[in-house]
This record gives structure tokens, sequence and C-alpha cells, in this order.
């Protein structure tokens, strides 16, 4: 029987080079998405599907990721001293989602090292992994749905997403099976980044992982791959090849909305998104929208 899943890393050590030089003296995580930072979205979908004990594992110079989820006393008061409640439980929010502890990374040797890095604080029990970068629209299930199959198969649980074949090679790429649940596929292989010709599926997997603590063992043994980096992806290859190391992978086919807030454009297109939908924002955007597309030629 599975361990239930309390804990989850949050790997925010990337140097976030799309975005500079905005991001020259401010981690990209913390770059706004309408009137939160985008790590704020990821912290919030783990607290919301019970996961209240968050590491973040980050690099130099981020140390504005600390700052925003601690309490800030003197806005707080000046706030309170001016009557702006709304203003005031918001900035809270942030400061009392959840625990929250920071792990340097050191080295940046990629996204497989720094779930390794997490070991120490995981221990010995099944945890998720949320990726800053890939928001997950919080009107649409994924991770509870990913918590549930963990527990169920006592396996590692990845999500997945149909993506444009010509885009395939932006992803890790999954050989999949169906199971005899909807929505629920049995992972055969993956391949990190392949060509579009050599892609085992449009199946991508998307920043949303739950794993077993064995995970950590073939990390530690783990050849840097793709960019000369420790890639997770290859690890994960590794469980799914043999069931008997840790019951297997299995993937959750996600159909709802996911903002990319890694990439320049579709984090344009989040904030846009995003705002539309916002009650105190959509009626007035909506309607200038509108009017602005139709002078586009």
């Amino acid at each position: 029987m599975s361990k239930p899943v309390t804990k989850v890393v949050i790997p925010a050590a990337g140097l976030g080079t799309r975005f500079l030089p905005a991001t020259k003296a401010m981690p990209k995580e913390m770059l706004p998405v309408v009137d939160k930072p985008a790590i704020q979205y990821v912290v919030e979908e783990a607290v919301n599907a019970g996961l209240k004990d968050v590491l973040m594992i980050i690099g130099r110079n981020k140390n504005a990721l600390a700052n925003h989820f601690d309490r800030v006393t003197e806005l707080e008061q000046n706030l309170e001293k001016k009557g702006d409640q709304d203003r005031l439980d918001r900035v809270m929010a942030s400061s009392d989602l959840a625990d929250i502890y920071f792990l340097r990374q050191g080295d940046p040797h990629g996204l497989g090292h720094a779930v390794l890095r997490g070991r120490k604080h995981i221990g010995d029990e099944p945890f998720a992994v949320l990726l800053g970068d890939d928001l997950i629209d919080a009107r649409d299930e994924l991770l509870s749905v990913m918590l549930h199959q963990q527990e169920k198969r006592d396996a590692t649980i990845i999500a997945l997403m149909e993506v444009d074949p010509d885009s395939i090679h932006l992803y890790g790429a999954a050989d999949v099976e169906p199971t005899d649940e909807d929505g629920v596929v049995k992972v055969k292989g993956l391949v990190e980044k392949p060509a579009k010709e050599d892609a085992p599926s449009n199946l991508a997997i998307i920043g949303r992982y739950v794993l077993k603590p064995e995970v950590f063992d073939i990390l530690e043994e783990t050849k840097p791959g793709k960019g000369g980096e420790i890639q997770l992806t290859d690890a994960l290859q590794v469980l799914a090849a043999d069931d008997e190391i840790a019951g297997g992978v299995y993937g959750v086919v996600f159909k709802g909305r996911r903002y990319d807030t890694g990439d320049r454009l579709d984090y344009i297109k989040a904030i846009v998104q995003l705002a539309s939908d916002r009650e105190d924002l959509g009626p007035d955007l909506k309607p200038w929208l509108t009017e602005f597309v139709s002078k586009l030629s």
C-alpha cells in the first residue's frame, strides 16, 4: 500500500534567459501573470490538492521567491491603516499558503538533479513535482486525479497532453498503451525532445509528476543526457521499462487548460486568457480586445 503524498518539490532554479533583460535581476518565476507571480499559481495548485509541505529548489539571485512568501509587516500595517482590506487579504494569502522551504540547487545540472536535491527533505515516501513554467487552470482537475491514481496503482504518475506533432520536439514524448480506465494510459517508454519523425506519439509530458522515492536511486546513477544535463525523463524511462522496480509508470491525459509561461508568446497569451475570464477585468477587457483585433490587418 502506497504512503499518502504530502510533499511537493517545485524546481525554480532556472535562469530565465528567454525573458532577458526582465529576468536579469528578477527570477522568471516572479514574473506577474495578471496580478500574481507565476510561482504563486503553482503553490496554490499544490495546496488545493492537499499538499502543504512545499520544497522549492532555487538558484542564485532567487531571494525574491522567499520574500514573496514571507510576511511584509510594514506593507500589511499600511494597508490596514488605509482600510484596504481586499489588498491586505491578497497580500496575506501568499504568506499563509503553505509550509515552504527553500534549498539551493548549487550547480545547475538539470531537472533530474534539482529533483534529486530534494531527497533528504522527501525521505522514503512518494511526492509530487510541479514545474513553475506550466500553469494549470484552477478550474480543471489534474493534480488531484494524479494523486488518486498514484494511491490506486502504487506507481509513478506523469501528466500527458496531446500537442501538435510539429511541436513534440520541445517536450518529452511518451510511448503508451491504453488501460481499462478512460484518460489513463500505461507508459511503455519515453523520449526526451525527439524529432517529429522519431516521436512515439504526440503525447507530451507536461510539468506535473507524482514520483515514488525509488526515483532517487535511479537519478543518482543517471548520466547527463540531452543538453549535458541530468534528465528526469531518463530516470522515468528506467522506471517505465521495468514494472518490478516501483510499479511502472502511468500517464494521466490532461484535456484542460494549460498555460506555458516559459515561452514569451505563450506567457502573453496566458495573461490575456486569464484576465479575460476574471469577473473584475473580463467585462472591460473583452470589448477592448474585440475592437483591437478588428483593427489588425
